[in-house]
């Protein structure tokens, strides 16, 4: 699905409707100002599956992470997002 982009008014007038299209699914790119310039993208909330699997990344099969079985962290921790 391609990323519908639109300013920062037109996000204000259609609030719900552009969150109907996000919960179907669809990206929405913020623009801002007389450049239209990217500054953020409003996009589908996806609830984590699998708890503790976390790839690596470019380290994924250089590398291993062990995590003691009385740890607990959540991934808002983690990022340092506050709730």
């Amino acid at each position: 699905m391609y990323m519908k982009t639109m300013p920062v008014g037109e996000l204000k007038a259609h609030f719900s409707e552009i969150l109907d299209s996000v919960q179907r699914g669809q990206k929405i790119g913020i623009v801002y100002g007389r450049n239209k310039k990217p500054i953020a993208m409003i996009v589908p909330f996806v609830e984590d599956e699998a708890k503790g699997a976390r790839k690596l990344g470019i380290l994924e099969g250089k590398a291993k992470v062990h995590f003691h079985s009385d740890f607990e962290m959540t991934s808002e921790e983690l990022l340092g997002i506050e709730k």
